[in-house]
């Protein structure tokens, strides 16, 4: 009965046959289809966010365009969308994302649109922040800094023309 209503639904599997014939015959059709299909495959659905088990170690730095959630311990720094530290992970290195709730510890520079300390967390550096909310119970030693674009404000690793960094010095 399920399967009856959908054969008799207008346009469901007729039309995909008749897409798949009338597709056949075109030499550059594959080519054409692989350029179409694309666009046809960004709008997924939002996928999960990555979890790194508490007893993971990672010694390096991690960039994601998506959303992490720490259990275990990294020594690097954390670039990513949506970064959820647990209440067992450590971090230690500059933590930057649009979305950071912290319920675990870092040793580092946090920089966030939205920063949130829960009563579990633990910072140890500064946070910058465009909105910032801490919990009765969180630790964090360190400064405060509200900017209405913390992301973009990175340390200044690269040498103004006509400066003498990497020269040895003369004399």
């Amino acid at each position: 009965m399920f399967s009856k209503s959908k054969i008799n639904e207008p346009g469901s599997k007729t039309s995909e046959a008749h897409s798949a014939d009338s597709a056949a015959p075109k030499p550059a059709a594959p080519a054409n289809a692989a350029k179409d299909s694309k666009p046809a495959v960004a709008p997924k659905a939002k996928p999960p966010a990555s979890v790194l088990s508490s007893d993971l170690h990672i010694s390096g730095n991690l960039k994601t365009t998506g959303d992490i959630q720490v259990e275990g311990t990294i020594e690097g720094d954390i670039r990513a969308h949506l970064l959820t530290i647990g209440e067992g992970a450590t971090i230690r290195g500059e933590v930057t994302a649009d979305d950071v709730v912290i319920n675990g510890r870092i040793v580092g520079r946090v920089r966030g649109l939205k920063v949130r300390l829960t009563s579990t967390a633990r910072v140890e550096g500064d946070i910058i922040h465009k909105t910032i909310a801490i919990e009765s119970g969180a630790h964090f030693e360190g400064s405060v800094q509200r900017q209405d674009d913390p992301l973009s404000s990175g340390p200044k690793t690269s040498p103004v023309p006509g400066s003498t960094a990497g020269q040895t010095p003369q004399g």
